[in-house]
């Protein structure tokens, strides 16, 4: 079993600053791709940003320069700094993992979420 433990969420005055952290934990042989995604009240969730355990990124255009994302793979945690944040930023927010598991000699690659946590941005 793989939990995605976050922390991080909370209320903001619009151009303020919070950082989020997500930590993967159980029977992880690797975690692969990590990402947050967030979800507006009656919105789709949508991707915010994803790395690669390489360390490549990538954004949606909504936060490009504004937010930053990283991850410590000795930890099995990523991060996303997150800056000028705007009343449009509030959603739930969710880690997101993509992690192999071994059972025996099988290699499994499963996809985990979450829990999410609250960002609410105030104008």
């Amino acid at each position: 079993q793989v939990q995605l433990v976050e922390s991080g969420g909370g209320l903001v005055q619009a151009g303020g600053s919070l950082r989020l952290s997500c930590a993967a934990s159980g029977s992880i042989f690797s975690v692969n791709a990590m990402g947050w995604y967030r979800q507006a009240p009656g919105k789709q969730r949508e991707l915010v940003a994803t790395v690669t355990s390489a360390g490549s990124t990538n954004y949606a255009d909504s936060v490009k320069g504004r937010f930053t994302i990283s991850r410590d793979n000795a930890k099995n945690t990523v991060y996303l700094q997150m800056n000028s944040l705007k009343p449009e930023d509030t959603a739930v927010y969710y880690c997101n993992a993509v992690v192999t598991t071994m059972r025996i000699t099988l290699r499994i690659v499963g996809d985990y979420w979450g829990q999410g946590t609250q960002v609410t941005v105030s104008s």
